[in-house]
């Protein structure tokens, strides 16, 4: 197990229990027969690069890009010199329009989640070319948990609920203690319905500063 820091002790009920020994079992039959996506080093990254102390936002994303080189355990995100995907560069025309940020050339959100955004996928694994291929594995009832945690022990916190897998997650959140932010997905399929315009960047910062938490740096060039 890699380390997740201040995230040991909350995530250690999920690790305990037998449907995570399942979905452990399931992954070393994967990654021993099959292409998975990201590297097994980097399924926890999530944890790893936004400490549970520190969360002020969470953005939920579907399963990991299932193309060589891109997944790397962060939701939207995409390593370093990888090709942006459509829906990360119609996040990043949205940002500009509502604060002005400059899109940057990577698709890197690592700055993201060291701001205390915790960029979670709803499946956290995905074998090569075959999208949602591990949804059914388990990872549904472990991210489940995580955001019923999160709502539960946390407070002030903005969920942005980004298309209707990520909507359908509104039922695990206290919207009296937190801001739900919810839209279409920023998908060129979907994201003229209601993504462009949503200004969901600037109307988390507002929230956070209206709670006295310091407001997120969006802009990735800085």
């Amino acid at each position: 197990m890699v380390d997740l820091g201040d995230w040991k002790e909350p995530l250690a009920p999920l690790f305990a229990d037998e449907r995570y020994q399942r979905i452990r079992e399931f992954l070393k039959y994967e990654y021993s027969h099959y292409t998975v996506y990201p590297d097994m080093y980097d399924i926890f990254n999530c944890f790893r690069y936004t400490p549970y102390a520190d969360v002020k936002a969470v953005l939920l994303g579907q399963d990991p890009y299932h193309n060589e080189g891109q997944a790397h355990g962060l939701c939207f995100s995409v390593k370093e010199g990888v090709p942006k995907p459509p829906s990360l560069d119609n996040m990043f025309k949205e940002l500009k329009d509502d604060l002005g940020c400059v899109p940057p050339v990577s698709g890197d959100l690592t700055k993201w989640a060291k701001e205390g955004v915790l960029l979670l996928n709803t499946a956290l694994t995905v074998r090569a070319h075959q999208a949602n291929s591990h949804a059914d594995c388990g990872w549904s009832w472990f991210t489940d948990a995580v955001i019923e945690l999160l709502s539960h022990e946390k407070e002030h916190l903005v969920f942005l609920l980004w298309g209707g897998n990520a909507r359908r997650k509104k039922p695990l959140i206290d919207g009296r203690k937190h801001l739900i932010l919810e839209c279409a997905h920023p998908s060129p399929l979907s994201a003229y319905n209601g993504f462009f315009g949503c200004r969901h960047f600037s109307r988390t910062n507002a929230y956070l500063a209206e709670n006295g938490i310091s407001p997120i740096d969006w802009d990735l060039n800085g």
